[in-house]
């Protein structure tokens, strides 16, 4: 990163010496910004956290009773020993956000995770013109092109309409924050009743506190007769379908798996499941390309998934770009079962 720059990169992180504040840290450290509460992002054991507002309880959540979290609504600048930081929409899951920070006429965006493709469980992404602009590349090829959401949650009604027509219960595979509420809020709820994996449900009950509304959820854990799941949606995560024992609790259903990865020919059958659905909360090739060009940067720092790949893409069409090699993983974390999902 540019040397005696605003931001610098360490082992614990993005660190920001002039307020003494790191960006979503993977160490401890006395004071993290973060950009929203996925575990590659929001990691436990710093003194503070400061994350915006809309995601206050979910972070909490995540994070533990015991964690320190402040909060300040998007948009609202927070003086952080001098340098001016303040939030806004990425997008990406309830409560995500950019993270702009300017000191002495320097200004920074670190974006975190984010998309352009619309999602009724958050506000949608904010441009924010900066020098310095850090985007994440996890889809970052120009194969990754999203279908429309209501194309999409089309599929994903006929797959449960056909199911429940046969009797069969529909165990959709989706993470617990952000993709399964995006799912739950799209599908169509008359079709039958739905379920929830303990780790969804918990994680439900913050977005309804935080004024997402759902259609009404039941915990899985809590239903003892197999016939009450015929016909159903059954929302999970990827880590459920490890939970051979968890999954027979069913009696006879088909499996799906909801990914930006399921765009790629062969995904599902390495998933083992019935249907692949597209559907992803990071940016597709054009969403990243039309959010860079909006930063108007001056150096455009390319983080994880395909970043050698959009960094020689964009030094050929003239934009100053380098790649950033952090721990941020985007796609790739899957939530582990809780005690109460454990194998049977």
């Amino acid at each position: 990163m540019k040397r005696g720059g605003l931001i610098s990169l360490t082992s614990s992180g993005l660190y920001c010496k002039a307020g003494d504040f790191y960006v979503d840290p993977w160490k401890p450290v006395k004071r993290a910004v973060v950009t929203h509460a996925h575990a590659d992002h929001a990691y436990r054991g710093h003194g503070s956290y400061l994350v915006a507002e809309p995601g206050r309880l979910l972070s909490q959540a995540r994070l533990g009773e015991e964690a320190r979290v402040e909060s300040a609504p998007y948009g609202k600048t927070v003086d952080i020993n001098g340098v001016s930081v303040s939030f806004h929409p990425a997008g990406h899951v309830l409560g995500s956000a950019q993270v702009r920070i300017e000191h002495k006429g320097e200004i920074w965006v670190v974006s975190g995770d984010y998309k352009l493709t619309p999602d009724p469980t958050c506000e949608p992404f904010e441009p924010v013109r900066c020098h310095h602009f850090i985007t994440e590349a996890t889809f970052g090829l120009p194969v990754y092109r999203w279908p429309k959401p209501e194309e999409v949650f089309g599929e994903i009604d006929s797959w449960w309409r056909r199911n429940r027509e046969r009797g069969k219960a529909s165990v959709i595979l989706a993470y617990s924050l952000g993709k399964a509420q995006r799912i739950l809020a799209s599908v169509d709820p008359t079709i039958g009743p739905i379920f929830t994996h303990g780790a969804v449900e918990r994680l439900n009950e913050a977005y309804r506190e935080s004024g997402v509304r759902l259609p009404k959820t039941t915990y899985a854990g809590s239903v003892t007769k197999k016939s009450e799941f015929a016909g159903s949606l059954i929302v999970a995560p990827p880590s459920a379908q490890q939970a051979v024992g968890w999954l027979r609790r069913f009696g006879n259903y088909s499996t799906g798996f909801a990914s930006g990865w399921m765009m790629v020919r062969g995904a599902r059958r390495q998933r083992a499941v019935d249907r692949g659905f597209v559907v992803s909360d990071h940016a597709d090739w054009p969403e990243l390309m039309t959010a860079i060009k909006a930063a108007e940067a001056e150096t455009v720092y390319v983080t994880h998934g395909f970043s050698p790949e959009v960094v020689r893409w964009l030094n050929e069409q003239g934009t100053n770009a380098v790649e950033l090699k952090t721990k941020f993983v985007g796609d790739a974390v899957e939530e582990t079962l809780p005690p109460e999902e454990a194998p049977e």
